[in-house]
């Protein structure tokens, strides 16, 4: 598993609940780019439209020996594949309020396929996260002290 890019933003912005493994429908010039790693997703989220699950302000960043270049393609919304019963779960979850779909990450498995992580979160607000960065500063000075203790 090749890791392309990660949204490092969502993991301190969100309380991860559930991650799920979605596919993606990309056009060619647009797999070259993300081959090159020329892709941005903070700010990125997926939405329920007509039935179909969109990622939406992922920004992919034309490929620049592209025969035809469009700019308008780079932050276009893009169809994400997945099971029925799971878009079916999703869609229900989605409607509790305070929760959305979050693009994680975006590599390729061990097929070479192109594949998100798609994570359903729950915004924390300011309190949440100095708790979590009080709780990480914690778990340091304790695995240093621990370190430095020998019996």
């Amino acid at each position: 598993m090749k890791i392309i890019s990660k949204n490092k933003k969502a993991f301190h912005d969100y309380e991860i609940l559930e991650k799920i493994e979605v596919g993606l429908v990309l056009k060619g010039d647009e797999v070259k780019s993300l081959r090159a790693g020329h892709v941005n997703m903070t700010g990125a989220f997926a939405t329920v439209h007509n039935g179909e699950l969109y990622m939406i302000n992922c920004h992919v960043t034309p490929y620049d020996k592209a025969y035809i270049k469009n700019e308008d393609d780079a932050k276009r919304s893009r169809k994400l594949l997945l099971h029925k019963r799971e878009l079916n779960r999703l869609i229900g979850d989605i409607s509790c309020k305070g929760i959305t779909l979050i693009p994680l990450c975006l590599y390729f498995n061990n097929k070479s396929k192109i594949k998100l992580e798609l994570g359903v979160c729950k915004h924390r607000n300011a309190a949440g996260k100095k708790q979590v960065l009080k709780e990480r500063d914690i778990n340091r000075e304790t695995s240093r002290e621990m370190r430095g203790y020998k019996s």
